[in-house]
């Protein structure tokens, strides 16, 4: 005979059991259904337009196929790329017009496309916030630009010394440095009539990579090159991965693409921690402190906790360190390379610019090596540098997220949406450029940005507000070096065989490579 006690305990577990069960199915039915029906209803009552939600994978199905038939073939040598690259928030403005959402999942994004709203969004950086990206995804860096509130503070703080104007000063012999080697490289590639035909990109990868390896961590390219592949490869699978509906838990499903990102970031953290713990451990031996990134990022931090002893929130760990030079290797490499690849691209299709830019630094420089004043002082180049990240912006939109009900100009947005800042369309936008804003027009940025803009946020390649990206000037800076040293040696235009087929792997890439022809320039 079974025991009383037994048979209520029993009970005890069934009705846990059920309770725990309806709770999960609760919460399933709210995710996939009740909210993105509500945050629906709602965002139409404003006028707000956008296709039915579709239950778990909204519009995905539908981005998805769009990029692979935009990618699936190039395009003709225009400027007018936000259909190439951004083909389904392109396809839902025509449909649904400007103030339109689109389904990320089960999530809303709205498209806000008035410098207004978008100056808003990126000044109120405590109400519009980083969404949260999927744990795979985070493989690839998070570190400084993925934080919010205070540990953004803290990590802004401790880093900002590290992108000073004195510490940049220091940096440029390692920036001349890697660009002479470049230049040299080139030279031996010459046949004899003194021209060369090749793709610049992988050369142009490779600098800026090297650039970014040396002022860092005080290595060469060749010693770090193993990580640079690895993030290359572990960008192109977070790119896979974010286009698919992120479902809690899937990340410990042993699938090909998560065995392989995460045998990749155990490769790198393991590299940049025997890095860093060998850096920590030269002042005990009498060592001097490097003046490259690392160094500086490791002596703020040291100096911030050796002032707040008795605070355990103060400062970083290994861990937060390892993340933010996971950042420093991979925006530091991939802002400036695609940065320096489409200015060489458009200056071998208008080679009068191309011409402009040569005699301006030639005549600062002559054949000498570029210093920080002259640099600071090329305006046909800065003008040059500016056009390209209107129509080529490394990043080509900003997402936010809403964690509490917001009044953003006519519009109340309900917790739980997103924002999307199309970075790309805003710059090509006729109503804020003019009739010429798909054509490439350095002069307009002939009076700087603000005139340019109309004191608008119409132009942010960057980001724009307290989140500006911390290391726009060391990349702005790195880029006229480079740019300056090809023009005082080299000629160049697009090859026949050159491909116009810009796509987004993170950042706005050639899908095909930049072939151009050098030809040495005789003095």
């Amino acid at each position: 005979m079974e025991a009383p006690w037994a048979t209520t305990s029993s009970s005890i577990v069934f009705v846990i059991v059920i309770l725990a069960l309806t709770s999960w199915a609760w919460r399933m039915l709210n995710w996939l259904w009740i909210r993105p029906k509500r945050l629906e209803r709602l965002l139409r009552e404003q006028g707000l337009q956008g296709n039915p939600y579709r239950i778990l994978v909204g519009d995905l199905k539908e981005i998805v196929k769009l990029q692979m038939e935009a990618r699936s073939k190039p395009m003709n040598l225009s400027h007018d790329i936000v259909p190439r690259v951004f083909a389904h928030l392109h396809q839902s403005v025509l449909k649904h017009g400007k103030n339109s959402f689109i389904w990320f999942g089960p999530k809303p994004r709205v498209t806000l496309t008035d410098p207004e709203l978008i100056k808003d969004v990126l000044n109120k950086i405590s109400d519009f916030r980083k969404p949260e990206a999927n744990p795979l995804a985070k493989l690839l860096a998070t570190g400084l630009v993925n934080y919010d509130g205070e540990k953004w503070n803290k990590h802004r703080r401790l880093i900002n010394p590290a992108f000073s104007l004195e510490k940049l000063k220091i940096m440029l012999p390692i920036f001349f440095k890697s660009c002479n080697d470049l230049i040299i490289k080139w030279e031996g590639m010459l046949s004899y009539d003194g021209s060369c035909e090749m793709d610049v990109w992988p050369f142009l990868q490779n600098l800026a990579s090297d650039v970014i390896a040396r002022t860092a961590f005080g290595s060469s390219f060749e010693e770090g090159k193993r990580i640079f592949q690895l993030q290359k490869e572990l960008a192109e699978l977070t790119m896979k991965v974010i286009m698919k509906v992120y479902i809690p838990g899937w990340r410990f499903v042993p699938t090909a693409t998560n065995r392989r990102m995460k045998e990749i970031d155990r490769y790198i953290k393991a590299s940049l921690t025997d890095m860093i713990k060998k850096r920590e451990k030269a002042p005990k031996t009498g060592e001097a402190t490097r003046d490259d990134l690392l160094g500086i990022l490791l002596e703020s931090n040291h100096k911030e906790i050796q002032e707040h002893r008795n605070n355990e929130n103060v400062g970083m760990n290994l861990n937060d360190v390892i993340e933010e030079c996971k950042l420093f290797y991979f925006a530091g490499q991939e802002t400036t390379s695609v940065l320096l690849v489409w200015t060489m691209v458009l200056l071998s299709r208008y080679p009068d610019w191309q011409s402009r830019a040569r005699e301006e630094v030639l005549q600062v420089f002559g054949k000498q090596a570029p210093n920080f004043d002259g640099l600071s002082h090329l305006k046909i180049v800065t003008m040059i540098l500016y056009e390209v990240l209107r129509l080529y912006p490394p990043g080509i939109g900003l997402t936010r997220s809403v964690h509490r009900d917001m009044k953003l100009g006519n519009l109340t947005l309900p917790a739980g949406v997103q924002v999307s800042l199309p970075i790309i369309m805003v710059h090509h936008d006729r109503e804020l450029w003019g009739d010429d804003a798909k054509e490439f027009n350095p002069e307009r940025f002939s009076e700087g940005v603000s005139k340019a803009t109309n004191g608008r946020v119409s132009f942010f390649p960057f980001g724009w507000g307290p989140r500006i990206c911390i290391g726009q000037n060391f990349s702005l800076l790195e880029a006229k070096m480079a740019l300056s040293m090809i023009l005082q040696h080299f000629s160049f235009e697009l090859s026949p065989a050159y491909t116009h087929a810009p796509f987004t792997v993170i950042t706005l890439q050639p899908q095909y490579g930049a072939h151009v022809i050098l030809r040495k320039v005789e003095m």
